[in-house]
């Protein structure tokens, strides 16, 4: 099976420009290929995930990798999948999150000379002048076209700002501008980029003349992964600093059975005939799958040690024989108790299970949170320092979130 004719068993390619020549590039490994990535958060998120794996993909082929870091595009914002306009962010905060983008992706990517590169747009963008801009790069988008695209069309009657109506040739701009510069003949997105990516292969075109080679791809279901990243209790996070790997193991080991091979087949890089043998199993088997696949992507983001740890820690709290110290732990001080006694709202702050005194209260209320095997009742409830004794005691919220809390 050849690497296009995989990547299509495996669900990952929805649309393409100039099919046939595009399988003999990345077949071939003679693809140099980019995907941008908006530094809008200091960590990468799940719905970032795809994108990752695929170009881990294509490197093992021997094609190259271009991570393009939208700095210069971030100032804007992209207004695709969007109701509302994005918060403006400063170029300190940007520049920030340009930099941990860049420690996440080297899990995934080998960068060095001759490998991966890494790029940030604003090395271009925030140098161009307005005028010079619009008069060469303007006149090749028909405003009529723009209107029409999917990106533009759904925000136009809750209002389309200005700003939000550059990103587009800004985007179009990255593809031509890499193509010149550093050989970049192909361009990677969701199906939610369609008419952006769509864009700068025109403009190449138009620029360059009709022999350009500029081809693009759009990823199924990224669009979709992009939802993937959020969850009732905010995004899940590839920092283990702000979602733990016990938290990210946990969030695949949840998901639907549905998603479940779904997701074994388009994120793991497990063989595509163990795949197709796991397509056959029912009921109680899917979740050996759940647990396949929570290991797999846990391991490929924070490490096989630190997946191990994660799944003993899950068997400990759904069947016998796993490692209950190796769960979210949080480690109660004499600083936390007064008079001996910690309030029952203060203890699921304190643990990150609510992120204020009101929220605790209405997990409390509506019975959304047990303490060992019972449900926590009421919100004045106050705890010894004895509860806390030994191994702790297991605060569950709802029915996917655990954690410890026990004396230091």
């Amino acid at each position: 099976m050849t690497l296009y004719d995989e990547l299509v068993a495996r669900g990952l390619i929805a649309q393409v420009t100039n099919e046939e020549e595009i399988k003999e590039m990345i077949n071939n490994g003679k693809a140099t290929f980019y995907i941008g990535f908006d530094p809008t958060a200091d960590s990468l998120h799940v719905g970032h995930f795809m994108a990752l794996c695929l170009m881990k993909r294509l490197q093992m082929a021997g094609n190259k990798p271009i991570a393009l870091i939208g700095g210069g595009t971030a100032m804007i914002g992209d207004p695709s999948g969007r109701t509302d306009m994005r918060s403006m962010m400063t170029k300190e905060t940007i520049d920030h999150n340009c930099e941990c983008f860049k420690k996440q992706m080297s899990r995934f990517i080998e960068f060095g000379e001759g490998k991966a590169q890494m790029v940030n747009n604003a090395d271009w963008l925030l140098n161009l002048n307005y005028v010079d801009f619009i008069r060469d790069i303007g006149a090749c988008f028909s405003v009529n076209n723009m209107l029409r695209a999917e990106c533009f069309k759904q925000r136009m009657e809750k209002g389309l700002s200005f700003l939000e109506f550059n990103y587009m040739p800004m985007q179009s701009y990255d593809f031509y501008y890499l193509f010149q510069h550093y050989g970049c003949n192909m361009q990677f997105g969701g199906n939610d980029q369609w008419s952006n990516m769509l864009g700068g292969t025109e403009l190449i075109r138009r620029k360059l003349g009709k022999d350009a080679h500029a081809m693009t791809i759009t990823l199924l279901l990224n669009s979709e992964g992009k939802k993937m990243g959020k969850t009732a209790s905010g995004a899940v996070w590839l920092d283990p600093n702000k979602t733990s790997p016990y938290d990210f193991y946990q969030y695949w080991r949840n998901v639907g059975d549905e998603d479940v091979l779904k997701c074994i087949r388009m994120l793991t890089f497990l063989p595509l005939e163990q795949i197709d043998e796991m397509d056959k199993w029912e009921g109680a088997q899917l979740n050996q799958a759940k647990e396949i696949l929570a290991y797999e992507l846990t391991a490929l983001v924070h490490g096989k040690e630190e997946a191990e740890k994660a799944q003993s820690a899950a068997k400990a709290l759904f069947s016998t024989g796993g490692d209950l110290s190796n769960m979210p732990t949080t480690e109660l001080t004499d600083a936390d108790f007064s008079d001996g006694k910690i309030g029952a709202l203060t203890l699921l702050v304190k643990c990150g299970l609510a992120a204020s005194n009101g929220e605790a209260r209405r997990l409390i209320q509506q019975n959304g949170v047990a303490m060992g095997d019972a449900k926590m009742s009421d919100a004045a409830a106050q705890y010894d320092k004895d509860t806390f004794a030994g191994d702790g005691v297991i605060l569950k919220k709802g029915k996917k979130v655990f954690h410890c809390a026990r004396l230091a």
